[in-house]
C-alpha cells in the first residue's frame, strides 16, 4: 500500500523482501542528476535555453542532417511533435531548415555552429562529470559500475526515443 503522504513508498512488506524497486529510482536519479547539471553548465556557458530534449532531438538531427519524419522516428515521436521541437531549436539558432540535395521537394533540418557548439561543451561537461563521480566513489567502482550495467544493458536500450518513451508516445 502507497502512503497517501509519501508518493513513491513502497509497502513495507518489500522493504523486507529486497530493495529491488530502488535499482530503477536510483538510476534514474543518476541520470536526472547528470542531465540537470550539464543543462545548469551549459546555461552558465551561453546555452540558458537549451533544454533536455533539445539534446535528444540535436542528436537525431546528427551531423548530417534529417527530415522532420526522421527526427521523429529517431526520437520514437509523432512528426508534429518532432516538427515543434525543430521548430524551437530553429527559433533559438541551433538547427536551420535547409533544401535536401537528392530532393527539392523535402527539408533538411541541419545543426547551425551554435547547435555544434552546444553538443561540443555537452561532451566535456559529461566528462567533468565522470571526473567528479570518479573521484566520489573512486576510479575503480565507477569503472565496475559502467562495466556492470554495460553487461546487463542490451547495445539496443541506447536509443533516442527516451522522451516518447517517458510522454508514453
Amino acid at each position: 500500500m502507497v502512503d497517501e503522504a509519501k508518493v513513491n513508498q513502497v509497502d513495507e512488506r518489500h522493504k523486507e523482501n529486497g530493495r529491488g524497486y530502488e535499482l530503477p529510482l536510483l538510476l534514474f536519479g543518476g541520470f536526472r542528476t547528470l542531465i540537470d547539471r550539464l543543462h545548469a553548465e551549459l546555461a552558465r556557458q551561453g546555452h540558458p535555453d537549451l533544454r533536455p530534449a533539445h539534446g535528444f532531438a540535436m542528436q537525431a538531427i546528427g551531423a548530417g542532417g534529417a527530415t522532420a519524419s526522421e527526427v521523429g522516428r529517431r526520437l520514437g515521436v509523432s512528426k508534429q511533435a518532432a516538427g515543434k521541437t525543430v521548430d524551437r531549436l530553429v527559433a533559438l539558432g541551433y538547427a536551420a531548415r535547409t533544401d535536401d540535395p537528392a530532393d527539392a521537394r523535402r527539408k533538411l533540418i541541419r545543426l547551425t555552429p551554435h547547435g555544434l557548439d552546444a553538443l561540443r561543451r555537452s561532451a566535456v561537461v559529461f566528462d567533468a562529470l565522470r571526473a567528479e563521480w570518479a573521484a566520489s566513489l573512486g576510479a575503480d567502482r565507477l569503472d565496475d559500475l559502467e562495466s556492470g550495467l554495460r553487461t546487463v544493458v542490451p547495445p539496443e536500450a541506447f536509443r533516442l526515443d527516451a522522451a516518447g518513451w517517458l510522454g508514453g508516445s
